[in-house]
């Protein structure tokens, strides 16, 4: 006698569960059984954390080796060239960025350019470990999409920003701490020196505001929203962070702590719009799509 469908199980090998998402879509897709259950309590969540960071990590670290090593390149060249003189690293500073460049000429003043120079030379090697999340959580959140796992995918935009955040924190601390320090590495003025360390409270406040916006845009690229991010980052750093900064630095006269506020500031608000754009996304209705395209 051959069995009735209501006697089978809900979740049965090789196959996977329908979930419809009628309130955002008309149409119905198959969550595969390989998806992560949901987490209950506190121990599933470190227990899903723990298996996570794992794949994070497999991905992250050989990319975060690499764009360390290749910034470093420049930015050891900049170290040095700092205890040439600060007309030398102010010359290697505005070589090494076109758009710090074009911000630093416009300050106008040898000891402010070498001081933001070493900052954006601290702060350019923190971005190369985000970069790495970036390229990490971009292929974390594709391949689970197209895999219909639409709760890893969300967990693992959770596990990343957590991650990446509590990286950016880490380091912020570590340079206050050794806020005393650390310009002697690069330059041998006192003025420099002296102006870097009261800037660095502003970059530990980058550091971690630069660690999570890198991840958060690998997220929307892994979900395929390219087109949304290059709007976002046009409007909010260029439209919106670079002239604040002008405004800042000269009509408030605010010198270099207004140009790198207005930057910190388009950072911060391109941030915010991703960290919304994430939060309101349906992960199932994104599985959805991806099996319809």
């Amino acid at each position: 006698m051959e069995e009735s469908s209501s006697s089978r199980p809900l979740l049965s090998p090789g196959r996977g569960v329908m979930i419809s998402s009628t309130s955002l879509s008309s149409s119905s897709f198959f969550a595969d059984e390989a998806d992560i259950k949901p987490i209950g309590n506190v121990r599933d969540f470190f227990r899903e954390f723990s298996l996570e960071s794992k794949k994070l990590w497999y991905l992250a670290a050989p990319a975060i080796f690499t764009t360390v090593c290749q910034y470093s390149l420049g930015a050891i060249t900049q170290v040095f060239a700092g205890h040439v003189g600060t007309i030398e690293l102010a010359a290697v500073s505005v070589e090494n960025s076109v758009i710090a460049g074009f911000s630093f000429g416009l300050l106008n003043a040898e000891v402010s350019v070498d001081a933001l120079s070493i900052c954006m030379n601290i702060l350019g090697w923190t971005v190369m470990v985000s970069i790495g999340f970036n390229a990490a959580i971009s292929v974390r959140v594709s391949n689970e999409l197209g895999a219909a796992h639409p709760r890893t995918a969300k967990f693992s935009v959770v596990v990343a920003t957590a991650t990446s955040f509590l990286v950016g924190l880490v380091l912020a601390i570590i340079l206050i701490i050794a806020r005393k320090q650390y310009p002697d590495l690069f330059s041998n003025s006192t003025e420099v020196k002296q102006l870097v360390y009261s800037l660095t409270a502003l970059l530990g406040i980058s550091i971690v505001i630069n660690s999570i916006q890198p991840t958060l845009s690998g997220v929307a690229i892994g979900a395929g929203w390219q087109a949304y991010v290059a709007y976002v980052n046009i409007g909010c750093y260029y439209l919106f962070g670079i002239p604040l900064g002008l405004v800042l630095g000269y009509a408030v006269k605010m010198g270099v702590m207004g140009i790198w506020d207005g930057m910190v500031a388009g950072t911060s608000l391109q941030t915010c719009i991703l960290l919304w754009m994430i939060y309101r996304t349906n992960w199932n209705k994104e599985v959805n799509n991806c099996t319809l395209h």
